[in-house]
Order: structure tokens, then C-alpha cells, then sequence
């Protein structure tokens, strides 16, 4: 079974043209935006559905003497400042953050709201959200903005009126681990991009970006000790293009960005094998110590550090200490897919020496499940990438793993791979793994997906977007869109909350905001996308 097969070189350019092609059309025919209602969104029309929604009274009205209350911490201030940021240019109004009045109160208090819940109270006189921490606030703040006209979300003043329906809302994440990874070694994406998709996934209350940053085609993350794994290894992409990379500094910035959206940077360095731009670069790396051209086509299991080197983990360790060290979250992604041409007995002592270097550097390890095929450190991760129809034995090696302990994220290539195709008629992404439809991506169940594994085993769900054919921000977005959502409702919404023909009258609602915030996505068939 492999991850990624062949695709033409630049057959992503000729794609960005269809695309273009498409997306005019898209604009031309069937459903466009409708014009702001003057009617408040109903409080069930949220993604992810809520845990619990009582719908009641009178709407609350947004005017020009609204307030945004906050407490005195400053966690909460940074939440109403973001609120006052999204609301201020649509309406008009000034929107002050203050310690006093009415409108809209940003509160934390003690309650059964967990580390991400919130509770959303709605009536004439205002809207309160309370949550026992910021992460909670902020979910519920997208909770709000679902509630109000989807005109809301644009960058210049609308007529209005915003109304948010009476009643409350209760809430809670199914699951702590709601994940998106974007590859950035195939095609780099900069840090402007990366921050745009940020604030596209905190919509919809993702807690974890997972960056992919390294591979075959690209080194994309400074690191001072081999500094020629970014000035040679991170200066070409698939086809030939000019690469880019990170300085720590913009790391830094990505990883600060996402926390102020409350999502945690999740660094992956994918090895032993994924490894060309690595051993391209230096020569010590490899077994022979013949350093390989650099590489731009998307073949993968090449690939392999030399696991009988002692040089190797000194590697490993600086590369992991460094990174460890500008990444304030938990975790730290070592890959461990596809190294086809890692004998096995070496996987196991490549595997077996380099999860404790991570636990070192006070960083959880997680792997793709091929690391299920070593023995995995306790308290690691395993990302379950394998397809419906993956071998009952490869599944079972991961249901033993997440009985013994190790937990699982849930990221299955034929369900939840942004980058596969649609249909046979998408002008992006592959379809090694079939074409996924926005149905599809949807209508299966995390907590019942691989035989034989404990519910509790199940961290929660991720969707990776790889990005051989990628190259630009509106490529990623027509790929993830509309799928990512349904991601984030596995992830977020209660089992029975699962429901595929109410599902898609809620994602429907979501295309006009989708166009209100420029994204441009995928106008599945699926969907009753509104009617102009």
C-alpha cells in the first residue's frame, strides 16, 4: 500500500488553470450567495452540530451601541479583541472591548464545560458565552459568527441587520484531538498561507495544525547545527520550483498565530525514510556517504537514513532538540511511514532509538501507524492512514498497539485525504486511494472505524492534505472545502449528532460564508447549496 503515487510534474499549473476554469463557472451557474436575511440563522444551523441546542425568545440585535464585556484577565481580553476584529468591519460599529455594559459577555467561570466547552445564552437584552477556559470562549465565539448572517464575515461595511437567534446553546468536543496537517514539503507554502488556513480551520474548532516539514522534495525548518538542510534541502519543490523555508523566526510566528486561534503546532520530520532532501544534503547521512541529487518528482519508499551510523542520531538528536525547543506543545510528529527501503529489524532500532531522544526533549512522540509495526514508546500516538480495504492483519497491528495503550488518531486515506479527488472530474489532487466525495469524507464513525480497537483508544481524527499538486492558497482551500468541515464535525459533534441529510442542509448554509471570506471551494452535487 503506498501514500502517494506518480503525477506528472507540473501538472499542478495546467490544474490551477482548470481550476480558474471551474471555479468561473461554479460562479455562473446553479446557486449563488443569497443577500443577508434580516432573519437571525437558526441556532441548529452551527457545524459542528452542537452538543445541545435549546432554541427560545427574542433575537438579540447588534447596534452601534454594543459592547463587547469582557473579565479583567487577558486571555479573555485577547478572545473579545479577536471577536471585536471579525465584527467590527462588517458592521460598522466601534464594538469597544470593555469591563462593563451590555451586549455581548465573554465570562469564564467554573462548570461542566471541560478545557474546550462553552455554554452560549442568547435573548433580547444580549448573548453571554461561558466556558471554564479561553480555548472554550473562543469556540463559542465561532459559534456566534455561525449565528449571524453570513455577510458578517466580509472586510467592508454591510447593511445589516445582525441578529442572533434567542435561546442557548451547550457544547463540548466529542474528541481532544481535531487535527489538520498541511504538507509544506512538496509544495512550500509561506507563512501568509499557513495563517490563512489557520483562520480557516479555527471556524470551524480545530485544536491541532500538524506541518509537515520535511520529505523527499524539501527541508522546510531552519536548523542551525545542519544549516544546509534548508539552503540546499529546502530550495527545490515537486517539478522543480524554488522551494522556501522556514527561519525559526517564522516558525515562531506560525506556531504564536495558531495559539492566538487556539490551535497547537504539531512538527513532523518524517524518517527514516522521506528523508532525500536530508541525505541530498549531506553526505554523511547515507551509508555509501554519496549525497543524492535533490528531488522533485513524488515517487516515495526511496528513501533511508543510515541506521547503522552513529552519526545518523546525532542528526536526529539536534534536529529534534532544536525543533523541540521552539515548539511549546506536547507533541512531536517523527513519521515512520513508507520507508520501504529501511530493512525491518533496522525500522525497529531506528524506531527504538529515537522515541526516547523526543521524550528527552519533554515531547509526546507521534507516528504514522507504521511505527504500530515497532514497538511503540508509552504515552506515543499512532495516525492511522489505511483505507477501508486495508489487510486485516495491518489493522489488527494497530488495534493490538491501541489495546496495549497507544492511542490512536484516526486519519483514513479514502475518508478523510483532502487531497484526493473529488470525482473523476476534479482538476486537483490524486485518487491513489479512490475519488472522496463530500459524502464519503463524512458518513463514518471514529469510534467504531478499525476492528478490535477500544473506543477509548480513539484520540480523534485528523485530515492531511498533501500537496503534490498544490501550490497556492486557493488550491488548498478548493480541496478542503467543503470536506474539512465535515472533518471538524467527526472530531467535535456527539455520535448522535451523525446524520448525513441533516448534515448537508447545515453545510449548504456554510457555502455563502465560504464566499463572504473568499474561499473558494467545491460545489459538490451532494449539497443543496443555496439558490440565487
Amino acid at each position: 500500500m503506498t501514500r502517494h503515487h506518480r503525477t506528472t510534474p507540473r501538472l499542478s499549473r495546467i490544474l490551477g488553470s482548470l481550476l480558474l476554469v471551474a471555479a468561473a463557472g461554479a460562479l455562473t451557474s446553479g446557486a449563488a450567495p443569497a443577500p443577508p436575511s434580516a432573519a437571525a440563522s437558526p441556532l441548529d444551523r452551527v457545524v459542528p452540530a452542537p452538543a445541545s441546542v435549546a432554541p427560545g425568545g427574542s433575537p438579540y440585535r447588534i447596534t452601534d451601541s454594543t459592547r463587547i464585556r469582557v473579565d479583567g484577565s487577558r486571555e479573555v481580553r485577547r478572545v473579545g479583541e479577536y471577536l471585536a476584529g471579525v465584527l467590527r468591519p462588517s458592521t460598522g460599529y466601534r464594538l469597544p472591548v470593555t469591563t462593563r455594559g451590555d451586549g455581548i459577555r465573554l465570562r469564564l467561570a467554573k462548570g461542566p464545560y471541560g478545557a474546550e466547552g462553552y455554554r452560549l445564552d442568547s435573548g433580547a437584552r444580549g448573548v453571554t458565552i461561558t466556558a471554564g477556559a479561553p480555548a472554550g470562549l473562543f469556540h463559542g465565539v465561532q459559534t456566534l459568527r455561525q449565528l449571524l448572517p453570513a455577510a458578517v464575515e466580509k472586510d467592508s461595511a454591510q447593511p445589516g441587520p445582525w441578529l442572533v437567534a434567542g435561546g442557548s446553546v451547550e457544547d463540548r468536543p466529542r474528541y481532544a484531538w481535531r487535527g489538520a496537517m498541511l504538507d509544506v514539503s512538496r509544495h512550500f507554502f509561506g507563512v501568509a498561507e499557513v495563517k490563512r488556513y489557520i483562520d480557516q480551520l479555527a471556524l470551524y474548532k480545530f485544536n491541532k495544525l500538524h506541518l509537515h516539514l520535511s520529505d523527499d522534495q524539501g527541508w522546510r525548518i531552519a536548523v542551525d547545527s545542519w544549516p544546509r538542510l534548508t539552503t540546499h534541502g529546502g530550495s527545490t519543490e515537486v517539478g522543480g520550483g524554488p522551494g522556501g523555508f522556514y527561519t525559526k523566526a517564522d516558525y515562531r510566528e506560525i506556531v504564536r498565530y495558531a495559539a492566538s486561534r487556539h490551535l497547537e503546532v504539531v512538527p513532523e520530520i518524517d524518517m527514516p525514510g522521506h528523508t532525500n532532501a536530508a541525505l541530498a544534503s549531506y553526505a554523511e547521512l547515507n551509508c555509501d556517504g554519496v549525497a543524492p541529487p535533490l528531488y522533485t518528482g513524488t515517487e516515495v519508499g526511496f528513501s533511508s537514513l543510515c541506521v547503522s551510523k552513529e552519526i545518523t542520531y546525532d542528526f536526529v538528536d539536534d534536529v529534534i532538540r532544536e525543533l523541540a525547543a521552539l515548539t511549546p506543545g506536547r507533541y512531536l510528529h517523527i513519521g515512520g511511514d513508507e520507508a520501504h527501503s529501511t530493512p525491518h529489524e533496522d525500522y525497529v532500532k531506528f524506531m527504538d532509538r529515537v522515541q526516547p531522544v523526543v521524550a528527552a526533549y519533554g515531547k509526546t512522540v507521534v507516528g504514522w501507524h507504521q511505527l504500530t509495526g515497532a514497538t511503540p514508546a508509552k504515552g506515543a500516538l499512532a495516525q492511522y492512514w489505511g483505507l477501508d480495504g486495508t489487510s486485516p492483519q495491518e489493522k489488527e497491528q494497530v488495534a493490538a498497539a491501541a489495546r496495549n495503550g497507544t492511542g490512536l488518531i484516526l486519519s483514513p486515506a479514502d475518508r478523510i485525504y483532502l487531497d484526493m479527488k473529488y470525482d473523476a472530474s476534479t482538476p486537483l489532487g490524486l485518487s491513489w486511494a479512490g475519488y472522496v466525495d463530500v459524502r464519503r469524507s463524512y458518513d463514518w464513525d471514529p469510534g467504531a472505524y478499525l476492528p478490535g480497537v477500544p473506543a477509548s483508544a480513539v484520540r480523534g481524527v485528523e485530515a492531511p492534505l498533501w500537496s503534490e499538486t498544490l501550490e497556492t492558497s486557493a488550491h488548498i482551500e478548493y480541496m478542503a472545502f467543503p470536506r474539512v468541515a465535515g472533518v471538524a464535525e467527526l472530531g467535535w459533534s456527539p455520535a448522535a449528532a451523525h446524520d448525513w441529510e441533516a448534515y448537508r442542509v447545515r453545510l449548504a448554509a456554510q457555502g455563502p460564508r465560504w464566499e463572504a471570506l473568499g474561499i473558494g471551494y467545491h460545489r459538490a452535487p451532494q449539497v443543496p447549496w443555496p439558490a440565487g
